[in-house]
């Protein structure tokens, strides 16, 4: 058996997009307030608890939520990990629901469906080559620090695509987890596997 890598993976704080339920997807949304309020609070929860590795998302909410705790840690560098970057939607990134509805009313509905292989037109991924790309990235991760704690910054997509992995839920059909802003999940990567440990814990940010 394989020395095991623990795992601490936050999503990034709020932006405004999350707020007006836009699909963000790879565009580059920064942090709005709350989202810098939020990065604050986790730095402050997390500052006797520091992790040897930090990484983030190369995207900048990713990245602004990370270099508060960078800060805390005291961390000179935060390496970004562009396999962790949240999933592409292709022509619904900058939508909302009803603009997108409306706009690709054919899109809309074949994404509803929730079949793991689907990728919207204009660059989307499907949910299958997404965590193909996700656990990709954590592999990475995991072997160049097995046996080690890695904390890292990401994104809601990102969490979701371990959350099935950990737990063996299929790829198709909607998210069934809870992946607050500046979330606590804690796991384990050993031989291959993944494991959940505790998740969404967001009690530095009640609101």
């Amino acid at each position: 058996m394989s020395a095991a890598t623990e795992f601490l993976i936050i999503r990034h704080g709020e932006t405004d997009w999350n707020r007006e339920q836009r699909f963000q997807g790879q565009l580059d949304v920064p942090l709005n307030a709350t989202g810098q309020a939020q990065a604050q609070a986790l730095a402050a929860r997390l500052a006797g608890e520091r992790w040897p590795v930090l990484v983030a998302s190369d995207l900048t909410r990713a990245r602004q939520t990370a270099a508060a705790l960078a800060q805390a840690w005291a961390h000179d560098e935060v390496p970004t990990v562009p396999g962790l970057r949240e999933q592409a939607f292709g022509v619904l990134e900058g939508l909302d629901a009803p603009t997108a509805q409306a706009r690709h009313a054919a899109e809309w509905q074949a994404w509803l469906r929730y079949d793991a292989d689907y990728a919207l037109p204009g660059g989307g991924e499907s949910n299958r080559d997404f965590s193909a790309r996700v656990l990709a990235a954590l592999a990475g991760l995991a072997e160049r620090h097995a046996g080690g704690r890695v904390a890292v910054l990401s994104h809601g997509g990102v969490l979701d695509m371990l959350w099935r992995a950990a737990q063996g839920e299929p790829l198709s059909g909607p998210r069934r987890c809870l992946i607050p802003n500046t979330g606590l999940n804690r796991l384990r990567w050993q031989d291959g596997r993944l494991s959940v440990l505790a998740w969404g814990d967001a009690e530095h940010w009640p609101g």
